[in-house]
């Protein structure tokens, strides 16, 4: 291993004066032990990422250079810690999130464990689509013991790493409460996703006429607004509001609509945040029809709301980790009137859970007419079972041995339909055979809502059961990984007709 003030006295002479990072190539980079493509130069320091004794390091050759380490050599080491990552993103900015939402085509890439950052950035430096890398819900940082500095601090790296300069966005996903929304904007995210399902009433389907009316409080402004107008929104769709109708909707998403109003003009307007506002109504228990999208989005817009995306709850089930359970000609008759809805009123359809939902890519990317959000978490941690399964049989086993007693569990968290009967029993599989159980959802469902309880279970004398030595696979079998997330995510966006570069 050579020494790594011999590659810094090389690269010496192109040392850059100026403010903007400029990257540099050697080509035995990897007989210093250097990331290649992680090899910069700004304000007369030269930066570059190197392999460590079981985590990697950055080396600065400027002492001012604002990086916190040891000094060794005439150069400092530097840990990837949080004062370090914020010092990145102010040298280079091109590891810090920009919104991505105005982009034609986003794709959000929930990362729960901190190592797909790499592979992702691999992904849409071949796609014509734009990431949203830090992803992640309050309810998934809670599972895996994680931060939102933590999650954007990840894909921070990631980018210096790999000088991927084409934009990434972070999301303050599935939040509900302002000081979690404030919370993601004070760290720079650029985008905010509201969940507004505890906003929205599940129980007005099923109401009977007389007790809608006895519910609803006449309102003169929006009657006038609606009632007795044809709405043509271009493009063959015209929608009416019936009496009967009208007044379900505002029982329905009436509160929702007041909560995304409130929490746009606390920090979107008198704030002034400098990221996207996405409104979620998806997390409910019966669809939007598109006569309520359009009522939803309406209200919005009317009421000084300027949503970059809407996540309606489309018909069927977006259940998590598997394809959509559903009527796919209605799915596609659906989702042409969405995205009328959305092209009319300015803003891009977001389609939650859609993570394996490989039936209805192509009606999204057609009806949208390839302009679109779309959300993945959980997959990517299937991805990184999988190959503890390809790579680690006995491990794999304990593992799924132990989902199966926590599987109860978990569904306090998600909605799923799983018939744990299903699963093939793991004394039946040939170690060669485990992996085949990613193709089979129930099988899928099971390690897929378990993650929280996986990565936090504990033995007696209170080490972790499984989360070190998953991590120390993980790190092992990097290049292994990012392969899998490749073909994974790139099947997504091949069937949304995403075109690559």
């Amino acid at each position: 291993m050579k020494h790594y003030s011999e590659l810094i006295e090389l690269l010496r002479p192109q040392i850059n004066m100026g403010p903007d990072p400029v990257t540099l190539h050697v080509d035995n980079a990897e007989e210093y032990g250097v990331y290649p493509n992680s090899i910069h130069t700004v304000k007369k320091a030269i930066l570059f990422m190197v392999k460590g004794d079981g985590e990697d390091l950055l080396i600065v050759s400027n002492y001012d250079s604002g990086f916190a380490g040891w000094i060794k050599d005439g150069y400092v080491v530097c840990q990837l810690c949080k004062r370090n990552a914020a010092t990145m993103r102010r040298i280079c900015p091109f590891t810090k999130p920009v919104r991505v939402l105005g982009k034609e085509r986003s794709f959000g890439v929930g990362d729960r464990l901190g190592i797909a950052s790499e592979g992702h950035l691999a992904i849409f430096e071949k796609y014509d689509a734009y990431p949203v890398m830090a992803q992640q819900s309050i309810r998934e940082l809670d599972l895996t013991n994680r931060t939102y500095e933590d999650v954007l601090d990840c894909v921070t790296w990631a980018a210096f790493k790999n000088d991927y300069r084409k934009g990434f966005g972070a999301d303050g996903d599935h939040l509900k409460r302002a000081q979690d929304v404030k919370y993601a904007l004070d760290l720079g995210y650029t985008m905010i996703t509201l969940d507004c399902s505890e906003h929205i009433r599940n129980d007005v389907e099923a109401l009977s006429d007389a007790q809608v009316a006895a519910q609803y409080t006449p309102n003169a402004q929006l009657e006038a607004l609606y009632l007795g107008k044809k709405f043509d929104i271009g493009e063959g769709v015209v929608l009416e509001f019936g009496k009967e109708e009208l007044m379900r909707d505002v029982l329905t998403y009436g509160e929702a609509i007041d909560f995304a109003v409130d929490i746009y003009n606390e920090f979107f307007v008198k704030g002034a945040a400098d990221a996207d506002f996405e409104m979620s109504i998806d997390e409910t228990a019966t669809p939007t029809t598109p006569l309520q999208h359009f009522f939803v989005a309406s209200e919005l817009i009317r009421r000084g709301v300027k949503p970059a995306t809407i996540a309606p709850r489309f018909c069927g089930e977006f259940q998590k980790g598997v394809d959509y359970i559903g009527n796919l000609e209605q799915f596609d008759a659906e989702m042409q009137v969405h995205a009328v809805i959305a092209r009319h009123f300015g803003y891009k359809i977001s389609v939650h859970s859609g993570s394996d939902k490989f039936s209805v890519f192509p009606s999204v990317g057609k009806q949208t007419q390839g302009v679109f959000h779309v959300k993945t978490a959980g997959t990517n941690w299937l991805e990184a079972m999988k190959l503890v399964a390809m790579v680690d049989p006995s491990l794999y086993r304990e593992i799924h041995a132990y989902a199966l007693t926590a599987f109860h569990e978990a569904t306090a968290y998600y909605h799923v339909t799983t018939d744990l009967n299903k699963v093939p029993a793991l004394d039946t599989l040939t170690d060669a055979q485990l992996p085949e159980l990613f193709n089979q959802n129930d099988a899928r469902q099971l390690i897929h809502i378990t993650y929280g309880l996986i990565l936090n279970h504990k033995n007696p004398d209170g080490s972790f059961a499984f989360k070190d030595r998953l991590y120390k696979l993980w790190q092992q079998h990097r290049a292994e990984y990012n392969d899998l997330l490749m073909k994974h995510i790139g099947r997504h966006l091949d069937l949304l007709g995403v075109s690559k570069n």
